[in-house]
């Protein structure tokens, strides 16, 4: 009988071992709540999608931006514009034509965490410049570097122009806009170098009696002369080196 107790005693005891660890951790896991799952890095602010049409002194054009983080932002472009004129300069007649084209990228940190904006980037497309045809009627007179020819009547001068900048251009913005509807505002440089100008002619450039005519497109005078008027044309342009840029342009924001 003693025997029979004791193992009774002894299943008891282990019952109790085994139940009550079990139902402690039981109640604990139930009474601690589970820890929250982390938050995907696409969701919540970070997944906002933005488009906007602007109106800037590179052109007309339209813009799209995403946001990394609250205060990040990745934006992308692009600007078109053209424009033809006539002129005489020099005694020459131009038709020229302003080509403005360029495609944009941008990182915008936004230091208050809304509205206010500041953007390095880049122009990773810079196609902005100018082309120009020339010509000089038979018997006119011109200047060209400093000296004054006569356009041969039987093979008038005739030429090219086209202007550049470097193709890839760093720039520095600031600006403010960043609602679902928003107007938007910016302002800032382009840092495109030094104009590029080439001028090609062909014809006969002759004195200023009309006689002793040359091959403008091969006489080393003639030539001189068209890089001492290129390079006059970079010096009056040299302040865009420095390209101002102001936009103004309407958005919203996903």
């Amino acid at each position: 009988m003693r025997k029979t107790e004791r193992r009774w005693q002894a299943l008891l005891l282990c019952s109790f071992l085994i139940v009550f660890p079990a139902s402690c951790f039981a109640a604990a896991d139930e009474a601690t709540p589970d820890a929250p799952a982390p938050r995907h890095p696409g969701k919540g602010d970070a997944s906002h999608v933005g488009i906007a049409v602007r109106l800037s002194t590179l052109g007309a054009g339209a813009e799209a931006a995403v946001s990394l983080t609250n205060r990040l932002n990745v934006r992308g472009g692009f600007n078109i514009f053209q424009y033809s004129r006539g002129f005489n300069h020099d005694g020459i007649t131009y038709k020229g034509q302003l080509n403005l084209r360029s495609a944009e990228a941008h990182l915008d940190w936004y230091p208050l965490g809304y509205a206010f904006h500041l953007s390095p980037g880049l122009l990773i497309y810079n196609g902005n410049g100018a082309t120009a045809t020339a010509n000089v009627p038979g018997g006119s007179s011109f200047t060209l570097g400093g000296a004054t020819y006569t356009s041969d009547p039987t093979n008038p001068i005739m030429g090219t122009g086209k202007l550049d900048f470097v193709k890839a251009a760093p720039t520095a913005m600031f600006g403010f806009g960043n609602r679902h509807f928003t107007f938007n505002f910016e302002m800032g440089v382009v840092f495109q170098g030094s104009a590029r100008t080439k001028l090609n002619l062909t014809g006969s450039a002759c004195d200023f009696t009309g006689l002793n005519c040359v091959n403008a497109a091969t006489d080393p005078r003639v030539q001189a002369n068209v890089v001492a008027e290129q390079n006059k044309i970079n010096n009056k342009l040299s302040p865009f080196k420095y390209y101002p840029v102001i936009a103004f342009g309407f958005g919203y924001r996903f």
